[in-house]
């Protein structure tokens, strides 16, 4: 079986937050970085636009943008007690850390549960 890969995204308050800033760094970009150092400041505003746009897009919309991957290898068969109870705290610890989604989460750990 081949390993199940997860896409992670920030949360929407962390995105929201992103957002504001981001609005922020293109007024600058706009306002005092392009007309003191020309091509610089495009690049500079043009990149503020990127992130701004990604922290858009995993604030308000569902199909956002991950900012990394989550390798998951299920090629071990002899799932004991101890190994589902490992993987329970592990997906405790990433759902703590804000690594996953609520139902991420929750449908992770109704699968490890089934395996038991």
């Amino acid at each position: 079986m081949a390993p199940k890969r997860i896409k992670v995204r920030p949360g929407k308050t962390q995105s929201k937050f992103g957002v504001i800033v981001g609005v922020v760094f293109i007024l600058i970009g706009c306002f005092v970085v392009i007309p003191i150092f020309g091509p610089f400041g495009i690049l500079w505003t043009a990149g503020a636009a990127f992130i701004t746009y990604s922290h858009y897009k995993n604030a308000y919309t569902e199909d956002g943008m991950p900012t990394h991957e989550i390798v998951i290898d299920d090629n071990d068969s002899s799932n004991t007690g101890e190994d589902i109870e490992a993987k329970l705290k592990k997906l405790e610890s990433l759902y703590n850390q804000g690594l996953i989604t609520q139902e991420e989460y929750q449908k992770k750990r109704k699968e490890f549960l089934n395996e038991f």
